[in-house]
């Protein structure tokens, strides 16, 4: 079957279909790594967009259970030089194919994909609309004009519930914005107390949980739409050690005063060079994202640039002067791309345990104890025992 990619700018690719069938209409992105093409897929920062695959052949390896980032994928659409329908690997368990078609989303090939990456290099990405249907380019623009980027990424793909993966070490509380599995399973590894929260989750919410550091997710679209996760942070500041990764670099940075701007095609793949600017040292990493923070708008705040892109000096990395936080652009648990950049999550759990040794905690009698005297109206005299019963 005949498969059909319109752009926003009037361009039309004409290939072949293969997923599901219908009309699907999101923000046309490409993405640079060789390998991985079933973790881009089950990324829930792809939401709403339509991924161009800049490597020819995708599809070779199939698909496997153990390779998924999320509960399933969230992406519009996926574009493809070659698209291999018999794969060839000890590991796979079912097809590209077969993948897409469960979810519903479309997938067209036999396309110049190496066309439609310089096309958004140059312009930059763009809205586009992925069709089976036999339609004329007039009826696919007027179906493409009519239908608005979504805002509402995040509330899409965070947990509805709270959930966790028990450890007996640090007890960490991960927003969910659109996180990964590979953040979980790093967390674990170390032998963290995982408690992943919604999106939504406030403040108070969160102190009840009892954290000992809170870890801000990646996520999809723009960090100006989640102004709750703002917030949330501003109110945290301080009180608790924070690590906040791709989407949670962003809102960290807003919430410190800084602000965001949209990068031109943003950075997808797994061979960014980023250069940690206290050691000097260049670590080569996984992104995905679309937007970055203002270089100029940190000034005047009490965030320190720690990390820049290599390529295009963009900021990668911000620590707070004067309290335990830190984030990052990039994806230290990978998956896909190298794992060059895991020693963060060692990084976040010694300054948990440094801000634990600064700031002790008064006996949890001597807290339970204030807290009734808080709230107790009755006043006991002194040396008189107060009992619930007499």
């Amino acid at each position: 079957m005949q498969a059909k990619l319109l752009l926003e700018d009037g361009t039309l690719f004409v290939g072949k279909s293969f997923g599901a069938e219908g009309n699907s209409v999101g923000e046309v992105v490409f993405n640079t790594g060789i390998t991985g093409y079933q973790e881009v897929l089950s990324d829930p920062s792809y939401c709403g967009q339509i991924v161009t695959m800049t490597y020819p052949l995708i599809g070779n390896y199939g698909i496997t259970r153990d390779d998924f980032e999320s509960i399933r994928p969230f992406i519009h659409g996926f574009v493809v030089r070659q698209h291999e329908e018999s794969p060839s690997n000890w590991r796979s368990q079912f097809t590209l194919d077969y993948l897409l078609k469960e979810y519903g989303i479309l997938g067209i090939s036999d396309i110049d994909t190496r066309m439609l990456t310089r096309k958004i290099r140059q312009h930059g990405v763009m809205k586009g609309l992925l069709s089976t249907e036999d339609c004329s380019v007039e009826e696919l623009k007027q179906m493409l004009n009519k239908d608005n980027l979504m805002t509402d990424q995040v509330s899409r793909v965070s947990t509805k519930n709270v959930f966790s993966a028990p450890g007996s070490n640090e007890r960490i509380v991960l927003v969910d914005y659109g996180a990964k599995s590979g953040i979980v399973r790093d967390l674990s590894k170390r032998g963290c107390d995982v408690v992943v929260v919604p999106h939504d989750t406030t403040a108070d919410e969160i102190r009840r949980l009892s954290p000992d550091g809170i870890l801000l997710s990646n996520g999809p679209g723009d960090p100006k739409d989640v102004p709750h996760g703002v917030k949330m942070i501003q109110d945290l500041l301080g009180e608790y050690p924070i690590f906040g990764i791709c989407l949670g670099h962003q809102l960290f940075a807003l919430s410190c005063g800084a602000d965001t701007e949209k990068l031109k095609f943003g950075h997808r793949g797994g061979n960014h060079p980023v250069k940690d600017l206290e050691s000097g040292r260049c670590y080569i990493t996984s992104q995905n994202h679309g937007y970055t923070v203002n270089e100029d708008s940190v000034k005047g705040t009490e965030l320190v640039v720690t990390h820049i892109n290599n390529n295009d000096k963009t900021i990668e990395g911000l620590r707070h002067s004067k309290h335990a936080a830190f984030s990052v652009q990039y994806h230290p648990e990978a998956a896909p791309g190298p794992f060059d950049s895991s020693y963060l999550f060692d990084d976040f759990i010694k300054m948990i345990r440094e801000f634990k040794k600064q700031h002790p905690e008064a006996p949890r009698q001597s807290q339970m104890l204030a807290a009734w005297q808080a709230n107790n109206k009755t006043q006991t005299a002194k040396g008189e025992l107060h009992y619930a019963q007499k």
